[in-house]
Order: C-alpha cells, then structure tokens, then sequence
C-alpha cells in the first residue's frame, strides 16, 4: 500500500497500459471527448470541487460520534480515547466556489423511495456510515430498520421516507472465488454484479486489497481468460479488472434510472517520507499536511481509475478526493480503533474526512 508515482515509471506504467486494450477488450469502451472526470468537475459549473484547501471551521464535525448510532468501533477515534478534537474542525474548501451544506432532510426529499448503494471494501463501509451519520443527525428521530445478510448491508430510513442506504462488501469488484486449487481471483469474471442492479445510485470503489501481498492476501490465483497465474503486476491486475468493471457498467446501467459515481483513490499514510517527515507515519499527526502540493505526488492507481473511466461509455463521475485526502495525514483512526489491531493508517475517524468526500457526493447531486 502506499504505491506512489515516480516520472520514468510513469511513463513505463503508460507505455504498458497503452498496449493492454486489445488483451482486455477495452476497444469496446468509447473514446468520448468529455471524460468522466471533467464530467464530474462540470457538475460545479465552472468550479473544480476538488482543487482547495482544508481550513479551520469552528461549526464543524457535521454531527456528534456519541449521538450516530451507526459508527462501527473500527472508526470511532473519541470513543475509544483519541484525546486531540482539532482534526474534527477542518472543512474542505474549494478555490473557487463554495460546496453546499449538506443538508440530510433535502437528501432524504430527493431520494424519497430510492436505493443507494455502496459497492467495494471497507473504505466504503466508511463512506457508507458516514452518510448514515450525517443524515441521522439532520432526522435524529425518524425510524431506522438495519439488516445485514453476507455481504450485504441494509439501513432504512423509514416513516416519510422510505430511503435505502445500502452497503455490498466486495474487496475486487471482480470475483474471488474458491476452486480446487485455493481461492482465485477472475479477472474477468463479475458475477457479483447481479446484486448490484435496479440501484438508484452506485458509489464503487476498489484499491487498497490489490496491493496486500503474503499473508494479507486473499487469494492464490489470478485468473484472466482460460489462463491461471500465480502472481501478477498489481497495477496491471488492477487495470483489468477495473476494464471488467467498466465493462459491467456499460451493460447494466441505464443512466436515466442509475447515478453512478467511482471514489478516486484513498491514500494511505504508514509511510512519512510521504510528506518529508521520513520517521513519522499517521501516528501522533494532528494537523494536516500543510504544503501546497503534496510532495509524493500521484498514486499510480489514481493514473489507472482515469485511464479506465476515460473510456467508459456510461456518464460514471468521478469523486475525485484522492488529492484533498492525501493532506489529511491526522484524519486516520491510528491507534484508536475499538477493532483493529496495530496502527490504522488506512481507515479514517468518524466523524472525520469521509464526511468531505459525502459532502462532495451531495454538491454532485445537487448542483
């Protein structure tokens, strides 16, 4: 994890990328001028959300920890004896225009009746709770129903309502699946997706599990085509399986009844070479980073979510929250989290930075 872009390298992850679409039928994707991600930057008007600056906000966190009763102990930093409150009073702030408030009662009016689901691992079981926090602080009292069966998730917002947040617990997006020989991750195989149709909204995202190598990781086969390998590229196994994704987008999304967003990368912060501080990981941070730019750059997954998206045919907007989430190395649960063990440099606290990229989920819809 940590994977971060270097100049020639680069240049030899594009070169290689480059000669990838025949092998992944990626020429079945069109080469449409407007690309996703100026897409999603459009839905401001002329205003990049994305491009800003954390400033201090004595109005925030959007809602108390202790008052959400949705916060799995993996994220809940205060309860769990983080003493230091600051990194809750940042707010993101774009260059050149202000986001919307969010607002959970207008939310809950707009998707009245409808289904919203978050697809990928467990960065977006965080996204997922945060947008159940902050809607349950505007509308303490409606009624909640919360069902969970294998990998899905289930909360209700019942009486007047009638709004489904629901969360599918997929590590890949493409299926890991168990056969005679271990457990093999199909590279172009995504019959998961099944669960993922009639949805109202899609949030996907997929990342971090890519990159976990040894006894952290979950399969013992990559599987492309009739071919089985023991080992891969992990970018390029990330390619194409994102190729497959997209793929899966373009057949089964009809875009007047589907919204569908991708989450940009989330960073990770183990590593303080990362922000000049070599000896220092998000352990003891308590401010964000403060720079102008973020000294170790582009992570090259983030190279590989645009290429993909570039050539999507389906309207799939990017959340592009990689960049403003780099600068938030104090936003992590590091070593208060009620479930896991070690430093967490991974997750992040809620209330905490998945709120900013909700916030920015509701400007797309709203603007």
């Amino acid at each position: 994890m940590g994977l971060q872009l270097k100049p020639i390298f680069l240049s030899l992850l594009l070169l290689q990328l480059s000669q990838l679409p025949h092998e992944t039928k990626a020429e079945d994707f069109s080469n449409a001028n407007t690309t996703s991600v100026s897409r999603a930057r459009e839905l401001g008007g002329r205003c990049n959300f994305f491009r800003g600056k954390w400033v201090y906000d004595a109005s925030y966190p959007l809602y108390d920890s202790s008052s959400c009763p949705f916060i799995d102990p993996e994220f809940d930093c205060i309860k769990y004896g983080r003493p230091d409150k600051q990194y809750l009073k940042y707010r993101w702030q774009p260059l050149s225009c202000n986001l919307p408030r969010f607002n959970g009662l207008d939310f809950l009016e707009r998707w009245k009746g409808k289904r919203i689901m978050f697809v990928g691992d467990s960065l977006s079981f965080n996204q997922w709770q945060s947008l159940a926090c902050m809607i349950h602080s505007s509308v303490p009292n409606a009624r909640t129903n919360l069902m969970k069966s294998g990998p899905l998730s289930s909360l209700t917002f019942e009486t007047d309502y009638g709004v489904k947040l629901m969360l599918y617990r997929t590590t890949y997006l493409v299926d890991l699946v168990r056969e005679n020989m271990g457990l093999v991750l199909k590279l172009d195989s995504i019959q998961n997706g099944n669960a993922w149709k009639g949805m109202d909204m899609l949030i996907f995202n997929t990342w971090h599990w890519w990159t976990h190598t040894g006894s952290s990781q979950p399969w013992d086969y990559v599987e492309e085509g009739n071919k089985l390998y023991k080992d891969m590229n992990r970018l390029v196994a990330f390619y194409k399986g994102l190729t497959t994704w997209a793929r899966w987008v373009n057949i089964n999304v009809d875009p007047s009844k589907t919204k569908v967003f991708f989450q940009g990368i989330s960073p990770t912060h183990y590593e303080g070479k990362d922000w000049n501080q070599p000896r220092r990981s998000c352990d003891g941070e308590m401010q964000p980073f403060a720079g102008a730019s973020y000294p170790a750059g582009t992570p090259m997954a983030s190279v590989v979510v645009n290429k993909v998206l570039s050539r999507i045919k389906k309207p799939v907007y990017l959340l592009d929250v990689t960049t403003l989430s780099q600068f938030r190395k104090d936003a992590h649960p590091s070593d208060y989290s009620g479930e896991h063990s070690g430093t967490d440099c991974s997750h992040w606290c809620l209330p905490g930075l998945p709120d900013t990229w909700n916030e920015l989920l509701y400007a797309a819809l709203v603007s």
